[in-house]
């Protein structure tokens, strides 16, 4: 039996931003909206900071913390890999815990094979 595939990942870049608010933090959260004033980049919380909707689809975790994105942009972007990165400057919104670092995550889309597609793992739906 092949392993599942796996929906979401992260650069080693994003991850040393990640240990950083841990340590400052404890248990975290990512939240990816389909819009607003943050756009569609992932907003880091406390764990519980923020409450997911309805329907809305957690498809993975990154050291622990699960990665939550809004039901409709999970829609549009189901057929893809999400990569977890980092980059230097403040991002719209301003509401993410790595703000303060001088600091954005970003995601970096990769579309999925056909053969991909058939081995997902599952996302799980808030309710």
């Amino acid at each position: 039996m092949n392993p599942k595939i796996t929906r979401l990942s992260a650069t080693e870049k994003a991850l040393e931003v990640i240990w950083v608010l841990e340590k400052k933090y404890g248990d975290l959260m990512f939240y990816q909206t389909g819009g607003c004033c943050e756009g569609t980049q992932p907003q880091c919380f406390e764990k519980g900071g923020f409450y997911p909707r309805m329907n809305d689809a957690m498809i993975g975790t990154i050291n622990g913390h699960e990665f939550w994105i809004d039901r409709d942009l999970f829609e549009y972007w189901q057929y893809s890999h999400f990569t977890l990165d980092v980059t230097d400057g403040f991002g719209p919104g301003g509401f993410s815990l790595e703000t303060p670092l001088g600091k954005t995550f970003k995601v970096i889309y990769t579309l999925f094979t056909p053969e991909e597609l058939e081995n997902l793992e599952p996302v799980k739906r808030s309710e």
